[in-house]
């Protein structure tokens, strides 16, 4: 798909005319609402209602057809039965009708011949070089004064503010907006873009990115088009405004079912939080939480750090909203002396002037005011909350002015309300919001905001990291791979998988194939003991469960009786095995075991795992993932992500790990799948990361189907 320049959105959010096409003098209907919704909200442009069978509508003369307008259009919203838009495309790219916005329904969503319809309609939207919004849409709406345009069919039309909002879903859309005007959140743009053939999230995020209007970005989602291009756009903006999105439709990462650890654990919703993870943007899981994220990077400075104040005339919500904090990763710090001597000089004996800051049911207005004071004050905090319970003879109103005016006095500190009872007492929390201060019924919902803007700090904080690139033996693993895709195979044996992995620079095991017991016992005397002894068989992936694996073998004579052993043990659990001989290996022993790994998602491609290692994984399932590519700092987030990092950083006096080496062997990983699209799963498990270096002990490599025979080893595309 060809992608345009992001001003050539400008027809759709900023037209200085809109034609409805299919616009109707009939209450409930859609070509309604839409005429009606851009009369009511004075939309600054010319209207033009299309019906042939109206003189007028909402009391505007109407056209019977689009060649019939009299001037020119920038923007058409088409509301006709699915049969004839593309009768009625036709008609406005004949005008030069620059942008289109197709609300009706039955085209890709319900497939078969809605499919060959939208394919049609996007020829010809292709053909006429416009832009695209749906089909299966609820429309768009600016609330820019100068523009004030409200070209949807939801019945609430939001105040204006910095957000700028994208849903998937028309049915969403409405209740998106309807949140919107309930919580007081000031929306700029807000846009369904349904099926989105050719206007994409993409898209608006680079239009969005440089809009000086837009501080803010949400993002309903139920797929993703393009995540590649995803991931390199939504780097760049994250830099600039925060991207939170709440994605539907979690589903399981493999289309088979997954041979390798890491295709087994890759099963959940991880690529899709992991793309997230490296590009900055927040996730959250409902759209309640959207908006909670939404009130507090509205208006609010972003935290310098992560400790905040607790200040509540109630000793219950203080202990909930502190635990909240400590589980969503921020401090509750001690406030310093100075500052506690200060409360102590104002508020009663019972009261509590550490942090939380409880100054018990007595509390006025008036203390809400100097304890926050205080608190924002205190060169130790970085934000704080506030937490109302209504007692008798104190207005809530009053403690919302409170709260604002001590806010005020410190405009680089973040200020969060939580006002509780009565359905969050809504007078106090419209005056909280109207100055810019997010109200929240729940103590949770406001310390996982917060949480969100400290997380978001950080991001900001970040280096960009780099994707390496290293220099390899492409060819050899090039020839490999196709020599066993046309052996119709569709795993490496263990030698070839550690054969791929030399020739991209990742340090492996000393490893020879042995063809009988004498042999093998020939080849571990040349090797030095002791050694290890695995069974070699295209059939067997997991060779610990068939007890095809002996270890720590001292003696020629262990290493002879080891090799019948598991050839009978094989050959006994597992008939149909085709047994290529037994594996020698150096005995590897020390350091720390971690798997990384690589598995396909049918969406997001490659998808890279890091974590702990050996027989447990799966059963721990203490790993982290990132899409690839991956660069040097996403490699490092990996691995201090897992639990068990503190093993890594060495316990007890034991020595840490060695960390580049970790990283540097995620990043070969990285490169390689990058360059070789037909593996499409990998495990390095275990990979030994010792005091110096580390090494590869067993590998495992599965492929896609295999192809014809004279088909090569492609590179993966960087945007699928």
């Amino acid at each position: 798909m060809t992608h345009h320049a992001p001003a050539t959105l400008n027809p759709v959010f900023r037209p200085t005319s809109v034609a409805v096409i299919g616009a109707s003098r009939t209450p409930g209907t859609v070509g309604y609402q839409i005429v009606e919704n851009l009369v009511r909200h004075g939309y600054r442009g010319a209207v033009y209602p299309v019906n042939p069978k109206a003189r007028a509508i909402h009391s505007i003369p109407a056209y019977p057809r689009v060649s019939a307008i009299p001037g020119p259009v920038d923007l058409a919203i088409i509301v006709v039965p699915k049969e004839l838009v593309l009768e009625i495309v036709d008609e406005c790219g004949g005008k030069g009708i620059p942008a289109v916005v197709v609300i009706s329904a039955g085209f890709q969503e319900v497939g078969g011949a809605g499919a060959v319809r939208e394919r049609a309609l996007v020829e010809r939207i292709h053909r006429y070089g416009m832009r695209l919004v749906g089909p299966n849409c609820m429309g768009v709406l600016n609330t820019a004064p100068d523009v004030a345009m409200n070209a949807t069919f939801a019945p609430t039309m939001p105040p204006p503010g910095p957000v700028s909002f994208l849903s998937q879903s028309g049915a969403m859309g409405v209740t998106i907006l309807d949140y919107a005007a309930e919580y007081g959140i000031g929306i700029h743009h807000f846009i369904s873009v349904g099926n989105k053939p050719d206007v994409s999230g993409n898209d608006l995020l680079e239009y969005w990115e440089d809009d000086a209007d837009t501080r803010v970005i949400l993002m309903y989602l139920e797929n993703f088009g393009n995540p590649r291009r995803f991931t390199r756009i939504a780097r760049r903006v994250t830099r600039k405004k925060p991207i939170i999105v709440v994605k539907a439709g979690r589903t399981t990462a493999g289309a088979r079912a997954a041979t390798s650890h890491t295709g087994a654990l890759a099963a959940l919703d991880v690529a899709t939080d992991a793309l997230l993870a490296q590009c900055g943007v927040i996730r959250v899981e409902t759209v309640e939480g959207l908006f909670d994220m939404a009130m507090a990077f509205g208006g609010l400075p972003i935290p310098r750090g992560d400790a905040v104040a607790i200040v509540t005339n109630a000793g219950g919500p203080g202990i909930i909203i502190a635990d909240a904090c400590e589980s969503a990763g921020l401090r509750v710090a001690e406030l310093a002396p100075e500052t506690q001597t200060r409360l102590r000089g104002v508020f009663p004996e019972e009261a509590s002037v550490r942090n939380p800051v409880d100054m018990i049911a007595t509390a006025t207005p008036e203390s809400y005011r100097i304890a926050l004071d205080a608190a924002l004050g205190d060169p130790r905090i970085d934000a704080a909350i506030a937490a109302f319970v209504p007692p008798l003879r104190v207005r809530q109103e009053d403690v919302a002015g409170a709260i604002r005016d001590a806010a005020a006095g410190h405009p680089a500190k973040p200020v969060l309300a939580v006002l509780m009872g009565r359905e969050g007492l809504p007078q106090g929390r419209a005056e909280l919001q109207e100055a810019g201060i997010p109200a929240y019924i729940f103590p949770e919902s406001a310390a996982y905001a917060l949480a969100a803007m400290v997380r978001y700090r950080r991001w900001l904080e970040r280096p960009e990291g780099e994707i390496r690139s290293f220099a390899v033996d492409k060819g050899t693993v090039t020839r490999i791979l196709d020599r066993v895709r046309v052996c119709g195979r569709s795993q490496l044996t263990e030698t070839e998988a550690l054969d791929v992995l030399c020739a991209y620079g990742i340090p492996t095991i000393q490893s020879r194939l042995a063809r009988d017991a004498e042999h093998a016992a020939e080849l571990a005397q040349q090797m030095g003991f002791p050694v290890v002894l695995k069974i070699a068989s295209r059939d067997v992936v997991h060779k610990s469960d068939v007890g095809g694996v002996r270890l720590d073998l001292r003696t020629a004579d262990e290493v002879r009786s080891a090799y019948a052993a598991i050839v009978e043990r094989v050959g006994s659990t597992r008939p149909d095995a085709r047994i290529d001989g037994v594996l020698v290996q150096q005995y590897a022993r020390g350091g720390r075991e971690t798997i990384i790994g690589m598995s396909t998602d049918p969406a997001f491609g490659p998808v890279l795992m890091f974590g702990i290692g050996g027989i447990y994984v799966e059963a721990l399932r203490d790993v982290a993932f990132r899409v690839q590519p991956v660069s040097d700092l996403d490699a490092r987030d990996m691995i201090r992500s897992v639990r068990g990092y503190p093993l890594l950083e060495g316990l007890r006096g034991e020595p840490p790990a060695d960390m580049d080496t970790i990283v540097e062997v995620i990043l070969r990983v990285s490169q390689l799948v990058g360059d070789h699209h037909h593996v499409s799963e990998l495990d390095i498990n275990p990979f030994l990361a010792l005091e110096r270096g580390g090494i590869a002990v067993d590998a495992r490599i599965a492929l896609t189907e295999p192809a014809p025979a004279g088909i090569g080893s492609q590179p993966r595309s960087a945007d699928r």
